[in-house]
């Protein structure tokens, strides 16, 4: 799929990868819709994007976004970058259970944000004609903790195995319409939620990546996505973007 005036709708575009990824395709040529929280179009408008704020598990707020992309030409990209961390244990210290709320919480944007996102684009992507033999490319944001997450993880990395899990099947559910689906698992980026990290954890973490032994950008992320979508071939896998790390029980 050719990046250069494509249609694009990016989530999450207000910081971190999604933002990385909005100012990558719009450097590249391609005409995005930002999607976000109220209060970040201004971050989005910045990255020349065109700003539309949506909770991305409301199925009201994301089709009118989506319809906002479709005005603009055809929608032959989606990159969803939006998501939420989020401690749950499945035992707290104090030996009480779990937070249900918590947990319930961290799955409607992570997962069913997701699958909204996905089956919303998709079906104004399929209402276009072919180009190349495809009518769109839908890349999807996991992590390694859906392979290794740790302690109080069971919320997110529950989460983000659902995302790879969802991928194969919604590329071959797509494959007849021209649709390709694959996923970034990305290990420890320079994101809002690692930069609210104590200096010293940050260190720490930086440490235990392999090489290189640093936070991953969020424009490699975005370098990535802008490969997926110009590999045809690539379809129904999900990419580790990690410097080798294999992140450990704690």
């Amino acid at each position: 799929m050719r990046i250069e005036r494509s249609v694009a709708i990016v989530t999450g575009a207000g910081s971190g990868l999604g933002r990385g990824t909005a100012l990558e395709l719009v450097h590249r040529g391609a005409v995005v819709v930002g999607i976000d929280l109220p209060g970040t179009e201004d971050a989005i408008s910045r990255t020349g994007a065109v700003p539309a704020t949506a909770d991305v598990a409301d199925p009201d707020a994301v089709a009118t976004a989506v319809a906002t992309a479709s005005e603009l030409g055809p929608l032959r990209i989606l990159v969803h970058c939006a998501g939420r961390d989020g401690a749950v244990r499945l035992v707290d210290r104090d030996g009480s259970p779990g937070s249900l709320d918590a947990f319930v919480d961290v799955i409607r944007t992570n997962l069913t944000g997701t699958f909204n996102v996905l089956r919303l684009a998709a079906a104004a992507m399929s209402a276009t004609e072919p180009v190349d033999g495809e009518r769109g490319v839908c890349i999807l944001t996991a992590s390694i903790a859906a392979w290794e997450g740790q302690i109080g993880q069971a919320a997110y990395a529950s989460s983000k195995a659902g995302v790879v899990g969802l991928t194969l099947t919604a590329a071959r559910d797509l494959a007849s319409r021209g649709i390709r689906v694959a996923a970034i698992a990305p290990g420890i980026f320079d994101t809002p939620m690692v930069e609210r990290l104590p200096d010293p954890v940050r260190e720490s973490l930086a440490a235990s990546i392999p090489n290189p032994s640093r936070f991953g950008r969020p424009s490699e992320y975005a370098a990535l996505a802008a490969h997926i979508i110009e590999n045809q071939l690539i379809n129904g896998e999900t990419i580790r973007i990690d410097g080798a790390l294999r992140m450990g029980p704690r």
